[in-house]
């Protein structure tokens, strides 16, 4: 995800802490995808590997909602990005909760991930009442 924002939205506190939510989710799906892509003894696969890579796909999508809010002219369009944001904010900490629940000694890193994402959704409700 290499693309021109202002230097200004880099510095926001809720971009950095999407940029380390990427960074996160990615090396946590990394570790549970070495668990998760062996075949059981039926020969069907686990279930939970298609979660592992939601969140790194609902992760990548935070920053450039943040992006696309913060150079929007018009307020209600603005307000469509958040609520993407939030849906996407959500949607991630439930595929957290369900991977946790997986057969991989990669959940033990998931409240870490689920943590951050706290910390994100305080940071984007401050965040909110600037736009």
């Amino acid at each position: 995800m290499y693309y021109n924002i202002p230097s200004h939205l880099s510095e926001l506190p809720i971009y950095q802490k999407a940029m380390e939510i990427i960074i996160l989710s990615r090396s946590i799906s990394t570790y549970l995808n070495q668990d998760l892509a062996y075949l059981r003894p039926d020969g069907t696969e686990d279930d939970n590997i298609y979660f592992s890579g939601d969140i790194v796909q609902q992760s990548v999508n935070l920053a450039p909602e943040i992006v696309s809010a913060e150079l929007e002219r018009y307020s209600d369009k603005k307000h469509k990005h958040v609520a993407t944001l939030e849906r996407l904010t959500n949607m991630l900490y439930k595929n957290c909760k369900r991977l946790e629940r997986s057969n991989s000694n990669g959940r033990d890193y998931l409240p870490i991930l689920r943590s951050e994402l706290k910390k994100f959704k305080k940071l984007q409700h401050t965040w909110m009442l600037t736009l």
